[in-house]
């Protein structure tokens, strides 16, 4: 009984370490990461899939649905923070950690309005895995995901997820509280030369 969250394959923008802009897509070697999860997933026999409704999530979600036939739905719940303006920038050029501010940017979203919006996106994600016969997977963005392990997820297993959390990874929680990690940040279905480059961000 269990929820199955997925980030997203890779982008140029991630290795660049640009803040991202609604529109982007993946990049080739996300769409292998793509691949290479949908197969994997495909052995876990989900039920259902829901994806953000952002392209580079879609696409994501996209090599799913071709491994598992199944329909895909999408929300806007599921999307990445907003970081309004600052998308498009440099990370490192900006003098401080976007991913971690607490104010919202001009034209974004607050991190306490993001996590209310996870909140909401979380009940969700429960409302729907009690529909289905078998896991869901949902494909979304890393700070969601980190989100929503520091909420609703068992407490215990947030000091594991200081860690960035890679594309395409893995991270499975129960579907019942207290919602426990059964799986965490896991790439091991990605061969080496699949694997992000460190440098690379984990959000935005």
């Amino acid at each position: 009984m269990s929820i199955i969250l997925v980030r997203h394959g890779a982008t140029e923008l991630n290795r660049a370490r640009v803040l991202q802009p609604p529109d982007t897509p993946l990049s080739a070697l996300g769409i292998k990461q793509a691949e290479a999860v949908a197969r994997y997933l495909a052995s876990l026999h989900p039920a259902g899939v829901i994806s953000s409704d952002l392209p580079r999530a879609m696409l994501t979600a996209q090599a799913i649905s071709r491994a598992t036939g199944l329909p895909i739905e999408t929300t806007e719940l599921l999307r990445e923070r907003n970081f309004g303006d600052l998308r498009g920038q440099a990370c490192d050029g900006l003098g401080f950690d976007p991913l971690t501010m607490a104010q919202a940017p001009p034209g974004g979203e607050s991190a306490g309005a993001f996590d209310l919006r996870m909140a909401r996106a979380f009940v969700l994600l429960v409302g729907r895995r009690a529909m289905l016969a078998g896991p869901l997977v949902v494909v979304t963005h890393g700070l969601v995901i980190r989100a929503m392990l520091a909420g609703p997820a068992n407490p215990a297993a947030t000091l594991q997820a200081s860690a960035p959390i890679a594309n395409t990874a893995v991270t499975i929680i129960a579907a019942g509280p207290p919602h426990a990690v059964e799986l965490l940040n896991s790439t091991s279905h990605l061969d080496a030369d699949m694997r992000d480059e460190p440098q690379g961000m984990a959000g935005g």
